[in-house]
């Protein structure tokens, strides 16, 4: 067991512009079209960042820092469940990386310091292919997904 780290990548290709990635992770009324959760930050270096529920609740599920903002083209937050906000252990490290090409965009998501045997590894494991596959629905199509779907009994 003990305090092994472990991190995971996500590339996807998106039919888009750099400026319209970054600003659907960062403007709470477009994330919360694809994510079903807003992004609430001024996204300066050294901010907080909240992840809150886009419903009536409006529940905090997540709390982090912004370590570095280059827009269009660059994100770097700190990621933890709020219960350990003040437990740096605790605290992952997400990148989103922009990068244009022609007509079209690729982001990759780096999440790493992920605690191995954490919960936190088992729901991003789950959480972020949806989260990414509904961001390029809604970019390409106008059409965010139901990220809170389950999967259908056969």
């Amino acid at each position: 067991m003990g305090n092994e780290k472990i991190g995971f990548v996500y590339v996807t290709y998106i039919r888009s512009t750099p400026e319209k990635v970054y600003e659907a992770i960062t403007r709470p009324e477009v994330a919360r079209r694809y994510w079903g959760h807003e992004n609430v930050s001024d996204w300066t270096p050294g901010s907080d960042w909240k992840h809150v529920r886009a419903d009536d609740s409006r529940a905090v599920r997540l709390v982090g820092k912004v370590v570095s903002a280059d827009p269009p083209t660059r994100l770097v937050i700190t990621w933890a469940d709020p219960s350990q906000a003040d437990d740096p252990d605790a605290h992952s490290r997400v990148s989103f990386d922009i990068v244009p090409y022609e007509g079209m965009v690729r982001l990759t998501v780096t999440h790493e310091e992920l605690q191995a045997e954490g919960e936190m590894a088992r729901n991003i494991q789950r959480g972020w292919p949806i989260v990414l596959s509904s961001l390029k629905s809604l970019l390409e199509t106008g059409q965010g997904m139901d990220v809170f779907a389950k999967p259908t009994a056969s």
